[in-house]
């Protein structure tokens, strides 16, 4: 918590550690977390929120799990990949959820329906590293290592667009909350914003030191986060300056993945990063990186 500066000595911060054994250490208390089966056979590579209740995650056993979060089981299981799932997200509505693998496709699972696929979207020519699913769930975008992002008809799987960009190596891509823009941030070092529409870059953030590992937008569409194999992320203002707003520095290696967390009526709005220096930091999002 070094790294938020002055706003350390005016919020009380209270931190628990979770350990694989099951026990929960945390200051002035004792507990025991729930214990549950292995959802996948081997390391989980993707996970997001589906319902309140519900996570959806990826493995390298190639499959896709939904499952409890109150209950720890996994309630349904999708195969159909040949090779580990790399990114898992959901529709916003819930009843679809999108996976994407190093076999070079994604593909779209009913959560009510078979347990097969109902849509195959095949086309990149190397791993993909990027899902972002419009507001409606009509358009999927993906990106990969082959330098290609690509637009898709959800309905009949037909790739309506397809745009390549030198050394523009797809990290991560999302959506602007009901907005036309998707995000992505690539190992050329950059965070690009795409105008769905005709698949076209409408804006380019300014060239961070080290490759952009992950993104995430507010929900009310105004900011981007950006996190950073240097250790860093940064806040970018979508709709004014399209500038650099701040930074939050503090892990001591990469940060790997970013997220805006929800703002409930009494609490200041924050973000989470995480490194693979093995933790996880909460920042307020408008004063972490000026501390």
């Amino acid at each position: 918590w070094r790294a938020m500066g002055k706003l350390q000595s005016k919020i009380s911060f209270h931190s628990t550690k979770y350990r694989a054994e099951g026990s929960v250490g945390q200051a002035g208390c004792s507990s025991t977390s729930q214990q549950h089966s292995p959802t996948h056979s081997d390391a989980v590579t993707s996970v997001a929120a589906l319902q309140p209740d519900l996570c959806v995650s990826g493995g390298r056993d190639k499959s896709v799990a939904v499952s409890s979060w109150r209950s720890g089981a996994a309630l349904r299981r999708f195969l159909g990949h040949e090779r580990e799932v790399t990114k898992v997200t959901p529709a916003l509505d819930s009843s679809r959820v999108f996976s994407a693998s190093r076999d070079k496709t994604v593909m779209m699972w009913e959560l009510h329906g078979a347990s097969g696929p109902s849509q195959h979207f095949p086309g990149h020519e190397l791993v993909v590293t990027g899902l972002a699913v419009s507001p409606d769930a009509s358009q999927l975008c993906t990106g990969s290592r082959d330098n290609t992002v690509c637009k898709w008809d959800t309905e009949t799987g037909e790739c309506v667009g397809r745009t390549m960009i030198s050394r523009n190596l797809v990290t991560h891509l999302c959506w602007v909350p009901g907005e036309p823009y998707v995000i992505q941030t690539s190992e050329d070092k950059t965070t690009r914003i795409w105008d769905s529409r005709e698949l076209q870059v409408a804006h380019t953030f300014p060239a961070k030191q080290h490759i952009q590992t992950c993104c995430d937008v507010s929900q009310d569409g105004r900011y981007c986060l950006s996190s950073s194999q240097g250790g860093e992320a940064t806040l970018w203002d979508l709709r004014q300056t399209r500038g650099r707003v701040c930074e939050y520095r503090g892990h001591r290696q990469g940060t790997t993945a970013c997220v805006f967390l929800p703002r409930g009526p009494t609490l200041a709005p924050s973000i989470a990063t995480s490194s693979s220096d093995s933790t996880v930091k909460l920042w307020h999002r408008d004063t972490a990186g000026r501390g």
